[in-house]
């Protein structure tokens, strides 16, 4: 019969895997699809996709039939195996197949839900083929596929496992997995990041061996790319994690450079750029500045520069280490001062800077090289007015090297400005305005600059050398750069301005450029003209009488025509150099001719043409207006100032004025003061002498605490306090003296009790007690006399307290009645007489009580020795005690000893059958066994 067709084939397996009950027959068809599956792609992807995800779904216990399967759907829907053999027509179509059938595949989202529990399954025929089958699904409808994996429960953690896979190809096939996964797709990057990647991925590399390691590292160095390029959050994390730290082993390479194999370069080359993510322009400032400042403090800088300064390196990796080192630095002052000083290991060693500049300038060298170096003097200089101060300073007449042996910056981009070949011109001339970007004071200083031209000539200007070179139609990239640099020297700088001015050739040239119809070649160097003449009229502050503002513009309107010059002066940022250059901060030209705009530059281009359009169209009239103003208004804030200084002036006075018054006010108040206060102490006097007759009348014998309520002047007051600070101190004593005779009273308490406690021991101790007894009972007497005294001395105490409250109180109701000052003063002196008498018989009265203390000091004396001699012999008691109970202890350890003889003998006795006597039952003293012991004798 005739051969059955591929497509009746697969329709009878089809039926097969469909409708056999038998496992063996199911896995023969489907392995029999899979070797048909290459062949005959369209017809197994039409008729068996379904089956085969059925087999999928329900023969999950055999891996054989799951991993048949798996291959088969591989070979439908991957295109990685006709790219090998397609031709170039048939490309296109076959890319729409896969797509196709992945389109179909996708459509059941849990088609793929159920591959990502395929692909968790450890054995191999089952996971590596499911690895391959997801990412092929990827490479196809990535999105889609993302979103499926990104919304099923644990999808992208469970797919992280496969880097831990012992086995190096599912590991290997599983960073490809990844890639595939993590393509722009932010949310994924950040989680495959905060499973551990970055650790995962950088061990895997070390173990690899770094840039010697083979594909594994260049893709997982790709995933590293995945993960980090414009991915803010996942760069602070690897930032934080100390990540940065780990590249830096990478790029430790020897001296000998030469032999890389193609892998180790494209490695290293993968490697590089993995760190300008880190530190991109187009990052946000503050996530570079913190990586740019932790590649210098773990030593990754300085590798890179030694990378720079090695011998044998190819001259691609050495370009992208330069362009590398560049983004490391740019704005980071640390970094750039730290490469200022890096040297070329060259005999005598010469800076890295001044080596790199010598690359540039030199025309046999790489185009791409020299725009790195270039680059990287850009990038040193940016926002390094120190760096930039440091280059200029080399071509300033003081500091250029008389002797000749060593070239400096400076003299590498004169050399450069003014050689022969356009691209080192150019070059030469972005360079110089860098050094002098946003810098005034430099602008200034290159403007000292002067040039030996030809032996016998005057030197000329490095200013007027730019615009001769200009006039003298060289190549237009040598214009562009040349008229580049005028623009950024003369923008914001007036000084400048003037000394172009001054050469008469100047204005000219640039009208007749301007004016001029000519080629799409020139028109950039038209608009330049248009824009250096244009900044000429801006920052002119009319010093020149011949180039002031307004003649300026007569010029252009007569000889240009105003629109015809903002035509030419938008010409530049129409052209299509000057879009990409404003993209970013690298200069990169598909080839050397392309090389027009600087970036930097275009920012300068955007800030300007506005202002200059309208400049050019301001009427004399608006520009005196304008002068006027300005004049008016310098006027008005010179008057504002000096109206600010009087303001001042008077606010001082004002304040001084306020503080004196502040002080006789002040003054004022004290001196009243002093006048109320001595008129009632005169009243007081008066009060205080009126009472004191009152109360001598009365009562004599307690003047002591009269003396209390004065509040004379002079001695009386001080002997008075004195005498009452000494009565203080007695109560204090007093209040002492009770406490010490408490504590004495209850070592007594302690020792009776203690005492009654031995009485209970044997009759040595008793006659020893009623010694101390004894003893006691004096004490005790004494003790009474002393508490008795101590008493009728607190009473005493209280009765003057008494008194003294009494006058005050009397002191406080008299009437306060003015008298005259006469009669005070006679009875001033009565006063005075009485307080003395007062005095006198309170110091007897302090007198007698320091006796009574003295007393009661030597009673307490005697009963603390007496209590000394108690406690020594309460002690000897105890000794005596404790000695007793040991023997008693003793004799009773004896006894018991003695009782268990005894009844071991009587047992012994029963036993021999001697009859034993009651006497001795009745010493072991045990009530029980002594009725046991009879009961057993009556029976015996």
């Amino acid at each position: 019969g005739p051969q059955p067709s591929g497509a009746d084939t697969i329709q009878k397996l089809c039926d097969r895997v469909a409708s056999s009950t038998l496992l063996d027959d199911r896995r023969d068809a489907v392995r029999a699809l899979k070797s048909l599956s290459k062949k005959y792609r369209l017809e197994v992807g039409i008729q068996a996709m379904e089956h085969l995800i059925h087999v999928l779904q329900t023969d999950r216990s055999d891996s054989e039939i799951i991993g048949y399967a798996l291959d088969t759907l591989y070979n439908v829907i991957s295109n990685d195996l006709e790219e090998e053999e397609q031709e170039e027509n048939s490309a296109k179509q076959v890319d729409d197949l896969g797509s196709q059938f992945t389109e179909i595949f996708i459509k059941q989202q849990e088609n793929v839900t159920l591959l990502l529990t395929l692909v968790e399954e450890f054995d191999f025929h089952v996971r590596w083929p499911g690895v391959k089958l997801l990412t092929s699904l990827l490479k196809q409808q990535g999105p889609q596929v993302q979103q499926i994996i990104l919304v099923s429960p644990m999808g992208v953690s469970r797919l992280m496992d496969l880097l831990a896979d012992s086995r190096e190809v599912i590991r290997n096939d599983g960073v490809l997995l990844l890639q595939q996964l993590t393509k722009s797709n932010a949310a994924i990057q950040k989680i495959v990041a905060f499973e551990n990647a970055f650790e995962r991925l950088l061990d895997i590399i070390t173990e690899e061996g770094n840039s010697d390691g083979g594909i594994v590292v260049e893709d997982c160095l790709l995933l590293l790319q995945n993960l980090l390029k414009n991915n803010n959050s996942n760069q602070n994390f690897f930032k934080e994690g100390s990540y940065i730290q780990r590249m830096k082993p990478w790029f430790e390479v020897g001296d000998d450079n030469c032999g890389w194999s193609a892998q180790k370069v494209t490695n290293l080359h993968l490697m590089l750029q993995l760190v300008r993510v880190l530190v991109s322009p187009t990052n946000p400032p503050g996530a570079t500045s913190s990586c740019q400042k932790a590649m210098f403090h773990c030593g990754l800088l300085q590798q890179l520069c030694t990378i720079l300064m090695a011998t044998g390196v190819p001259a691609d990796i050495l370009t992208e280490t330069i362009n590398t080192v560049s983004e490391v630095i740019r704005g980071c002052q640390t970094n750039q001062d730290y490469f200022a000083s890096v040297n070329a290991p060259s005999n005598p060693p010469r800076p890295a800077i001044v080596v790199l500049l010598m690359s540039m300038v030199n025309e046999r060298q790489p185009f791409v090289l020299r725009c790195a170096v270039l680059y990287c003097f850009q990038c040193f200089l940016y926002k390094n007015q120190k760096g930039q101060g440091e280059i200029v300073s080399t071509l300033l007449p003081s500091t250029i090297d008389a002797t000749g042996n060593s070239v400096s910056a400076g003299q590498l981009l004169c050399g450069g400005l003014f050689s022969t070949d356009s691209l080192s011109n150019w070059c030469a001339a972005v360079a110089l305005a860098h050094a002098l970007q946003e810098n005034a004071t430099l602008k200034e200083q290159l403007l000292r600059v002067q040039l030996a031209t030809s032996i016998g000539n005057p030197p000329v200007s490095l200013l007027q050398q730019c615009t001769n070179i200009l006039s003298q139609g060289s190549k237009v990239q040598t214009r562009v750069g040349l008229l580049m640099l005028l623009c950024t020297w003369l923008s914001n700088c007036s000084i400048a301005v003037t000394h172009f001015l001054h050469n008469p050739a100047n204005v000219p040239f640039l009208t007749g450029q301007i004016a001029e119809n000519l080629g799409e070649e020139e028109q950039l160097v038209q608009g330049l003209c248009a824009l250096l003449l244009g900044i000429s009229i801006y920052y002119n502050d009319n010093s020149l009488e011949n180039y002031r503002k307004e003649k300026l513009k007569q010029l252009i309107e007569k000889r240009i025509g105003r629109e015809n010059f903002i035509e030419k002066l938008g010409f530049i940022s129409k052209h299509e150099l000057y879009s990409r250059a404003a993209q970013k901060p690298q200069p990169s030209f598909s080839s050397p001719d392309h090389m027009m705009f600087d970036h930097e530059f275009t920012k300068l281009v955007k800030e300007l043409e506005g202002v200059i359009s309208k400049a050019i169209y301001k009427s004399s009239e608006e520009d005196k207006k304008e002068e006027e103003v300005k004049k008016t208004l310098e006027q008005h804030d010179n008057i504002v100032t000096h109206y600010k200084k009087v303001i001042r002036e008077q606010d001082q006075e004002l304040e001084e004025l306020k503080q004196r018054i502040n002080m006789l006010t002040c003054q004022n108040e004290q001196l009243q003061a002093t006048v109320t206060q001595q008129v009632s102490q005169i009243q007081q006097h008066k009060d205080q002498y009126n009472l004191l007759k009152v109360q001598l009348g009365k009562d004599t014998q307690h003047h002591n605490s009269h003396s209390d309520t004065f509040q004379m002047n002079g001695i009386q007051t001080e002997e008075v306090s004195k005498l009452k600070e000494e009565l203080e101190e007695w109560k204090n004593k007093h209040e002492l003296l009770q406490g010490q005779l408490r504590e004495k009273d209850s070592v007594i308490e302690k020792l009776n009790s203690s005492q009654l406690e031995m009485g209970t021991t044997e009759q040595s101790s008793q006659t020893s007690k009623s010694g101390g007894l004894e003893h006691n009972s004096e004490l005790q007497k004494e003790l009474e006399m002393l508490r008795s005294q101590i008493q009728l001395q607190s009473a005493e105490i209280s009765k003057l307290q008494m008194e003294n409250q009494k006058l005050q109180v009397m002191n406080a109701t008299a009437d306060p009645a003015l008298g005259d000052s006469g009669a005070t003063a006679a009875t001033t002196s009565e006063l005075e007489a009485q307080l003395e008498q007062e005095i006198k018989e309170l110091k007897s009265e302090v007198k007698t009580l320091s006796e009574e203390k003295e007393s009661l000091k030597q009673h307490l004396d005697s009963s603390s020795s007496t209590v000394a001699i108690l406690q020594d012999e309460k002690s000897k008691l105890q000794r005596e005690v404790a000695e007793s109970k040991k023997e008693q202890d003793d004799l009773l350890v004896l006894l018991a000893d003695q009782d268990q003889k005894i009844s071991a003998l009587k047992i012994k006795l029963k036993d021999l059958g001697v009859p034993v006597e009651d006497e001795d039952d009745i010493e072991s003293g045990d009530q029980g066994d002594e009725d046991e012991d009879g009961d057993e004798e009556e029976q015996d």
